[in-house]
């Protein structure tokens, strides 16, 4: 007998519009204390990469409800740097954080077949979408720390916004390059170990150099998302 998965909530464009409305009134650390008011947590699924500036969308998750479940997408192929930020946030903000990863025999497929260099959609959708996949099932809204400037996807969405029957939700989505560095600097918040080194967008190792912006991956690709929030 298949397990009974949790009632998801569904929202009418008109619903969403309202979400909207409200939540663009309201700074950041605002937005996410209105999220409890409308959710339960256990309706809220949080995933952080550990890259670049995560510490931001944490550290006010950190402040709001430290019992939120934090999942990160343990892809096999992060740079020790991006384990060694996590290793160090999780503690020093308190998280509770868990690891999501691919299916073994998948994850070994990609490394033996080295699919990150012939087809990096196959690579990513194994590695990264498809560990998520299953636990969308049971929530109603997905918080992602998205923003706005950091592609031209990006800055076509909302701060709600429904998608592959799951609610998105981008408290940080109007936060500017400038607001999100002052904060991080005005807070005291640990960068990622990288940045100092030029990577302003970090993913995997294979597919992952030096660079401004997103410009640093899936360096001479078209690729500019992994597939997660498209």
């Amino acid at each position: 007998m298949e397990p009974t998965l949790p009632e998801k909530k569904h929202f009418s464009s008109e619903e969403i519009k309202i979400l909207n409305t409200r939540y663009h009134r309201l700074s950041p650390v605002e937005r996410v204390a209105e999220l409890y008011k409308d959710f339960k947590q256990d309706e809220v699924m949080l995933t952080s990469s550990f890259a670049a500036t995560s510490a931001f969308l944490l550290k006010l998750f950190s402040d709001v409800n430290k019992s939120q479940k934090i999942y990160f997408i343990d892809t096999g192929y992060h740079f020790q740097e991006t384990l060694i930020y996590k290793d160090y946030l999780t503690p020093l903000y308190d998280l509770n954080v868990r690891s999501v990863t691919a299916d073994t025999w998948k994850h070994e497929f990609t490394s033996k077949d080295k699919t990150w260099s012939k087809d990096p959609n196959m690579c990513c959708s194994i590695n990264k979408v498809e560990p998520l996949d299953g636990l969308k099932k049971l929530y109603s809204v997905w918080v992602s720390g998205l923003m706005a400037w950091q592609s031209n996807h990006r800055s076509s969405l909302d701060i709600f916004e429904q998608r592959k029957g799951i609610l998105k939700f981008y408290p940080l989505l109007d936060i500017s390059r400038d607001e999100r560095d002052n904060f991080i600097k005005d807070h005291h918040l640990p960068f990622h170990p990288l940045i100092s080194k030029g990577y302003y967008s970090i993913g995997c190792t294979h597919c992952t150099q030096p660079g401004k912006g997103r410009e640093g991956r899936w360096n001479n690709s078209p690729k500019t998302e992994c597939g997660l929030h498209l």
